[in-house]
């Protein structure tokens, strides 16, 4: 969901496999919900997504603590056997409504946007220190039906803030669910020690602007802590980021295998193999990740790996194998512009020319304001002696509204034109290979205990596979137990969609909107509208997306391509 969010991509990534991630680098419109630490004998009862806690006190000097509850929260959820969304998750889900990470919300906005990412409970709160104890209050919000359902207070010394919270979140968390299965001690146990200096580091670290500040409070979270992976991790993004190749790669090694954000790290690694030109070393990272994978709902390949390792492959003089992968990544991630303009790319390097522009077409229907496949497009019809076809795709590009010249194409560029993926989706499967014997998703009787969200919760894993039909079957399961599940209707959607049964997808959109009014499932319904040429009903949804969230990214970027040169049009 950097580009735009994929809509197909919805489903595969509110379940990815992220432990105390803070470092919002990469992840630039992805929604990313932890995977538990350690299996424990009661299943996650639902999707948390955690807010920042508010500063009540009147000590600039904590205001660092807004954002370490929130992700001190995400940790103790995620270490309990529970589902939460990362902070990456929540600021990605803000950018794409156009709101700042630190935005301060109404309870009302919370409930919309914990609606939105599916989640079932919020939890935010405040904290209150006079520079030597510390109050921290949490509040447990129940999404549907919406109700405020327990506020639980804790205070002590401001450096037993580590312990506070501790028992602040069993609280919440034992209150909600008769029957909780960890008692206090139970629930610290599993909990990953951290010193609480280095906490801070890392979360000054998080929050600064500047490249310098941020790697020098992270440097700093690593020499208190050394064992303690998240910094190490965040260093590795940071440098990355900045193509630091070979000291994002030193960093990334201090991942260890047993660590969430271990694959990210693995894939990272990658990627900056094919940065620094050396296709062997990124072929065998991208392959060892495809082994990690073959006991899970992914053993046929996620988009993202399969894309460089064509890469790879074909830097290395594999094009027949290349071939092969990125045409399994296109066909896994039906929205994404970049596999089939790479193919694309292949084709022309071979000279076959026809295949080239039939895959610059279908990076273009994906992706229609692509101006680099559109010139490839002209430039293959040009050297298939179609030249007539060429023309008129050049005169269709000038009349598109605010067309601007194409980029020119240049033969001898075409080596260095790959789309390298730089995002990796884990998708739920974090806990798949930590046990890869046991099932990924609940079945038969398990699952209907479970209730509809079990099934939703298989149903996107299939989806991410690429397993439609599965995928199907278990929509269809949640809304047996539920004929009005939201999450379910826009499963389904989706699942009509990637078929092209238009009519049906827009009918399972419009069932999830008559439960649950969303601005990204109108968003959804208006891109369905424009493939069926409606483009009035499109716009009528995408108005209606607006007054839900104003600021909403795609909605706006929708509307303003329906609405050019209409006064007023949103800008």
């Amino acid at each position: 969901m950097l580009r735009r969010v994929r809509a197909g991509n919805f489903f595969r990534v509110v379940r990815i496999a992220a432990g105390l991630g803070l470092l919002p680098i990469l992840c630039l419109a992805q929604a990313l919900p932890a995977q538990p630490r350690a299996p424990l004998d009661s299943p996650p009862r639902g999707h948390f997504l955690v807010f920042p806690f508010e500063n009540a006190g009147s000590d600039p000097r904590l205001e660092w603590l807004g954002e370490g509850l929130e992700e001190l929260s995400i940790q103790r959820l995620s270490a309990s056997g529970q589902e939460v969304y990362t902070h990456e998750g929540r600021t990605a889900e803000l950018e794409r409504y156009g709101l700042p990470s630190s935005a301060k919300l109404s309870r009302a906005s919370m409930l919309r946007l914990a609606g939105d990412l599916d989640a079932d409970y919020v939890i935010f709160g405040s904290y209150h220190s006079d520079g030597k104890n510390l109050s921290v209050e949490g509040r447990f919000l129940r999404v549907n039906p919406a109700a405020l359902l327990l506020t639980v207070r804790e205070s002590g010394p401001l450096d037993s803030l580590m312990d506070l919270h501790t028992r602040m979140v069993w609280r919440l968390l034992a209150a909600n669910e008769p029957g909780f299965p960890l008692s206090l001690q139970e629930f610290s146990r599993v909990q990953r020690p951290v010193r609480l200096d280095a906490f801070e580091h890392f979360i000054r670290g998080h929050l600064a602007v500047d490249d310098e500040p941020r790697l020098r409070e992270l440097r700093e979270a690593v020499r208190l802590d050394p064992d303690w992976p998240e910094p190490a991790f965040a260093l590795g993004q940071a440098f990355f980021t900045r193509r630091d190749c070979s000291t994002a790669v030193t960093w990334f090694g201090r991942v260890p295998k047993t660590h969430e954000r271990y694959l990210e790290s693995v894939f990272s690694t990658g990627v900056c193999r094919l940065w620094l030109n050396q296709p062997d070393r990124a072929e065998e990272v991208f392959l060892s990740l495809e082994e990690l994978l073959k006991n899970t709902t992914a053993a046929g390949g996620l988009p993202e790996i399969l894309n460089n390792l064509a890469i790879a492959r074909e830097r290395s003089g594999k094009t027949a194998a290349a071939q092969a992968d990125l045409t399994r990544a296109s066909q896994l991630d039906p929205d994404d512009g970049d596999y089939p303009f790479n193919l694309g790319l292949l084709a022309l390097r071979a000279s076959d020319f026809s295949a080239a522009a039939a895959q610059f077409r279908e990076a273009l229907r994906r992706q229609p304001d692509d101006a680099d496949a559109r010139a490839y497009l002209i430039h293959a019809l040009e050297r298939g002696g179609q030249k007539p076809e060429a023309d008129a795709e050049r005169a269709a590009a000038a009349e598109l509204p605010g067309a601007q010249p194409l980029p020119s194409v240049r033969p001898e560029t075409l080596p260095r034109l790959d789309r390298v993926e730089v995002e990796l989706d884990t998708t739920a499967l974090w806990q798949e290979i930590e046990t890869p014997d046991v099932s990924p998703a609940p079945s038969g009787a398990s699952a209907s205990a479970a209730g509809p969200s079990a099934h939703v919760r298989a149903g996107r894993r299939q989806l991410s596979a690429g397993r439609l039909p599965d995928a199907e079957r278990e929509f269809r399961a949640a809304l047996a137990a539920n004929a009005h599940d939201p999450a379910a209707h826009r499963g389904l959607a989706e699942i009509y969609r990637r078929q092209e049964h238009l009519e049906d997808a827009a009918k399972e959109f419009r069932a999830s909107l008559d439960v649950r009014d969303s601005a990204t499932v109108r968003t959804e319904l208006a891109r369905v509208y424009l493939e069926q040429k409606k483009t009035d009903l499109a716009r009528q949804e995408l108005e209606k997306a607006l007054k839900l969230a104003p600021n909403y990214t795609e909605a706006r970027q929708l509307l303003r391509r329906l609405d050019p040169a209409k006064p007023g049009a949103p800008r």
